[in-house]
């Protein structure tokens, strides 16, 4: 399995089409693992001449988890208002230096950036701390940490914090209604969505703790809006007006953050990514990459 070694770490990646083509690099959100990333959408994006890199951020899938203690889920959302109570065990820069590291590895001057949710997250810090290595820049479903955007909503907030259960049928099924929540009204997750993934994510690589520890690294993130609005990198903002988990808000908030954006939101869109949809999200990648330079 490929691998690579970052501060102790070892972090699985793998990659799709010729080496030669312009580079993705796919980036996941909290919890979620390159089987995460639906075929169908890295099939498009590679028979479209892109070599596609994707990696299982730490703490999650076949990548390494830390050796740091762990709250549980439930403690950090009873101490949301006082973030001194867990530290993190490490941050989104760190995370995003993970990205970096494994361009480096793979002898790449850098890539057009896509992240999803915490994803996307990571992708902004890469394109403001490493600007020369962002080609371009994909946030979907995401958010600047800008405090005053509006909240989830309660249903969804409270299936994407529930600590899994142990007994593994039990976590199966709740990761299933969890994304089933985050899907929305338009989509059935599990018969179109990420929820398809499940027995697969839980048996492959989840982590409580490894959740809880990035959960910490998104809420000590600091708000980017100020940063990103140095970015120059070409920026595609992609989101879905029926997001429970992530308002739409927030989209529009990282539009307007980046100089260099431009907005793309599908109406039936939740925090999921819905196989009817994945053409459509992957043309717009596509066309976004067409649009910006690569350097070599």
């Amino acid at each position: 399995m490929p691998s690579f070694t970052r501060a102790g770490l070892r972090l699985h990646y793998e990659q799709w089409g010729a080496r030669a083509d312009p580079p993705v690099l796919l980036i996941h959100g909290l919890s979620c693992q390159i089987i995460h990333w639906p075929p169908r959408l890295i099939e498009l994006l590679a028979a479209a001449g892109h070599r596609i890199i994707a990696l299982d951020n730490r703490d999650i899938g076949l990548s390494s988890k830390v050796d740091a203690p762990a709250p549980r889920v439930a403690e950090i959302v009873a101490n949301l208002a006082d973030l001194s109570i867990h530290p993190p065990a490490y941050t989104l820069s760190d995370m995003a230096g993970d990205a970096v590291a494994l361009l480096d590895h793979l002898g790449q001057a850098g890539a057009h950036v896509v992240g999803l949710s915490m994803g996307g997250m990571i992708a902004q810090t890469l394109a403001i701390e490493h600007p020369q290595r962002c080609f371009s820049l994909t946030s979907i479903m995401s958010s600047t940490g800008n405090p005053d955007l509006p909240p989830p909503k309660p249903e969804a907030f409270a299936a994407f914090i529930a600590d899994r259960p142990e007994d593994r049928g039990q976590a199966i099924a709740q990761y299933q209604q969890g994304w089933r929540i985050l899907a929305g009204p338009h989509y059935d997750s599990l018969a179109e969505g990420l929820a398809r993934f499940s027995e697969q994510a839980v048996d492959r690589g989840f982590d409580n703790a490894g959740f809880a520890r990035q959960l910490l690294a998104i809420r000590h993130a600091p708000d980017r809006r100020k940063a990103l609005a140095q970015v120059q990198a070409p920026a595609l903002v992609i989101h879905g007006a029926a997001d429970p988990l992530v308002p739409p808000a927030a989209g529009e908030d990282t539009a307007k953050a980046l100089p260099n954006a431009k907005l793309k939101v599908f109406d039936k869109m939740g925090h999921d990514l819905p196989e009817p949809l994945v053409p459509e999200i992957a043309q717009a990648v596509i066309d976004h990459v067409k649009q910006s330079a690569t350097r070599r």
